[in-house]
């Protein structure tokens, strides 16, 4: 029995380490065209996308959007709200002028026991509004990101995006890029664990290619681990820095004739 006990446990740790965790930050459109529809309402989350498992996101350290290269905190403006069950942050923001805006949340680190280490994700997502796309390829400064080789916006399922990993500002080569569909509804089921989430490496500039298979949104997490650790129960602990970036994908629409 003991032993039978301990192999439950050791696949109920497996089951949890297998999930992928990924800083949430979605709009309600990708892309802002009308004035009259130019509202961004907005959900800040921490879940397994794939799976459709929440977990609890406290107020985030900071939450803002750059443009033109300006910083604006939006933080005072986040209130409580569930996302899976869990607890999460909503907004709205709409963009007066034509221009790139590239949302940004810095969560602060999250405790995670089965992988023995903390875990914090810097997650952003850009939109353009009024029918500029100038910008779009420039780093915010954010301490781990995503930078797009492939415009982040406006793109069919099936297209390859790439981008580079940075780390304080500089390519991260061989570093894991973790991939997620947000599987609202539960659509679909993976016919093995593995592929709830889609793994690529960066090469030696920092550079990673990914084949979005079908539409929606999608996330792509650059992981690595931060110089500095924060002590638990009395130990030096890792951060897993997570660098995200989401983005839609969708389908051409189908003229009926």
């Amino acid at each position: 029995m003991k032993r039978i006990a301990l192999c439950l446990a050791l696949v109920l740790v497996l089951a949890q380490t297998a999930q992928a965790h990924f800083g949430y930050i979605v709009p309600s459109q990708s892309v802002v065209e009308e004035k009259e529809h130019s509202n961004l309402a907005f959900t800040l989350a921490f879940l397994h996308p794939m799976e459709q498992n929440g977990m609890n996101l406290e107020k985030p350290l900071e939450f803002g959007v750059v443009t033109e290269g300006k910083k604006t905190s939006l933080l005072g403006t986040l209130t409580e709200t569930k996302e899976l069950d869990r607890k999460a942050w909503k907004t709205s923001f709409t963009p007066k002028k034509p221009g790139i805006y590239s949302f940004y949340m810095v969560p602060a680190p999250y405790w995670e026991p089965a992988e023995d280490k903390y875990i914090q994700h810097i997650s952003k997502v850009i939109v353009p509004a009024f029918g500029e796309e100038d910008g779009w390829d420039e780093p915010i400064g954010l301490k781990t990101e995503i930078v797009p080789l492939t415009r982040p916006f406006g793109n069919y399922a099936g297209n390859v995006f790439r981008g580079v990993l940075l780390v304080n500002g500089k390519p991260s080569p061989n570093t894991d890029i973790e991939v997620e569909y947000n599987n609202v509804g539960k659509k679909f089921v993976a016919p093995f664990d593995c592929m709830n989430t889609q793994v690529v490496k960066t090469d030696a500039s920092g550079v990673f290619s990914y084949a979005v298979p079908w539409a929606g949104w999608w996330g792509f997490a650059g992981l690595s681990t931060a110089k500095e650790t924060i002590k638990h129960d009395g130990k030096d602990k890792k951060i897993e820095m997570g660098a995200v970036l989401w983005m839609e994908f969708v389908a051409p629409k189908v003229v009926k004739k």
